[in-house]
């Protein structure tokens, strides 16, 4: 796991461990969680460090309350849920630092779990600030990241906090996500499709071209499609495109092509003359008329892609075909999902980037089926780029720890 120490080759029995996992979940009106996914997926981590006898302390963020109190932004409902799932007492502590924290940490017991208050309170979380960074450092003797969401942000908790400890080092979760973001770029079994979509070529133009040089097959779908069929001198009508792009847009195809990468681009599409749940539709081929806009590809491009998606064995898919949202333009999400889901199951190895991936194989049915589904949306992006992630810098070299194997 890029040579970092991972929480299961320490011995955390008895010792205060530190653990930034990343709890920023939705709330309703209630300030109830509403989907707890994020949650779930760090209790593997804290099960190991519980039945070790460690004393654990939590960190996450909440929302962007810019350095302000914001009580709707408060851990408590978390802490709640957390408890639920745990099914152990979780105490929520009103304050992120200071006496009181200390005084609560130095009276816990082995096998308590106390959650500080929204990290974000801090001005100096986001700022990165040594001193704030040191004040967490006096609540453990060990550090464990588990978020990877986060594991991109040059945040006190994340990049800072972890030099300032003996021993930092990577939850199951990151682990997971690092073994498997970093096998689809390294190890990937060929052929390798790649599944592309979402609203912005502009956002993905680094992880596009980072992975072209990795992969056969390229299947381009939602919003950004319409940037390359310009780019290919089509007609796209109303539908959205980035001006700005369409010339790097045709350096991508010309890049694709001069590697012998096959990029695919939707050759008909589902069209409106709104963007709204109950507006008309048709489908529109191979280009899309005057005052129309693409929403989702056709049923033809769903079919193809599906076509090309059962002849992978890694697939990686980042961004949906359609606005999948919208049930009038979730049909191509839904296709593309279940053929991936029907590769993995004979043998593929499937990875799913965070974010709204995540929540469209979620409404495809599929993301139990698939080999890895990301919790991280930014930072899985940052990655695939190939750039390093701060928070994973920051933890201790295998090769420079000193702590030995549970």
């Amino acid at each position: 796991m890029l040579g970092k120490l991972s929480v299961g080759d320490v011995d955390c029995g008895g010792k205060r461990v530190f653990v930034r996992v990343d709890f920023n979940v939705p709330l309703d009106e209630a300030c109830s969680v509403t989907d707890d996914r994020r949650i779930r997926a760090a209790l593997p981590t804290l099960r190991l460090l519980l039945e070790q006898g460690a004393i654990v302390v939590l960190g996450s963020h909440l929302g962007r309350p810019k350095g302000e109190v914001v009580s709707a932004l408060r851990m408590t409902p978390v802490a709640a849920r957390l408890a639920e799932l745990l099914e152990r007492p979780v105490t929520a502590l009103d304050a992120v630092v200071g006496e009181s924290v200390e005084a609560a940490v130095a009276a816990a017991s082995p096998g308590d779990v106390l959650l500080l208050e929204n990290l974000r309170f801090e001005r100096g979380e986001t700022q990165g600030d040594p001193q704030f960074a040191a004040a967490l450092a006096r609540l453990c003797d060990v550090y464990v990241n588990d978020a990877f969401g986060a594991a991109h942000r040059a945040h006190a908790s994340v990049s800072v906090l972890p030099m300032l400890v003996e021993t930092a080092a990577a939850g199951l979760l990151l682990s997971a996500e690092l073994q498997h973001l970093g096998g689809a770029l390294a190890n990937a079994e060929r052929p390798f499709v790649l599944v592309f979509g979402g609203a912005k070529v502009s956002d993905k133009v680094p992880v596009l071209r980072n992975l072209l040089s990795r992969v056969d097959v390229a299947l381009i779908g939602g919003a950004m499609a319409y940037t390359f069929m310009v780019a290919k001198g089509m007609d796209v009508g109303a539908s959205r495109i980035e001006a700005d792009f369409v010339q790097t847009a045709g350096q991508i195809l010309a890049e694709a092509e001069a590697r012998g990468v096959r990029v695919l681009l939707p050759n008909d599409h589902v069209v409106a003359a709104r963007f709204a749940e109950d507006a008309e539709t048709h489908i529109s081929s191979p280009e899309i008329p005057a005052g129309q806009m693409g929403l989702d590809i056709g049923p033809g491009t769903a079919g193809r892609y599906a076509g090309e998606i059962a002849q992978a064995k890694t697939i990686l898919w980042n961004g949906p075909m359609g606005v999948f949202e919208m049930t009038p333009f979730a049909s191509g999400t839904r296709v593309v999902g279940q053929a991936i889901a029907a590769a993995t199951d004979k043998g593929a190895t499937s990875v799913v980037g965070g974010g709204d991936t995540a929540a469209a194989a979620q409404m495809a049915g599929v993301a139990s089926h698939m080999t890895h589904v990301s919790t991280g949306g930014g930072a899985a992006l940052e990655f695939l780029e190939g750039n390093e992630l701060p928070g994973v810098v920051a933890l201790t070299d295998v090769q420079t720890s000193s702590e030995g194997t549970a």
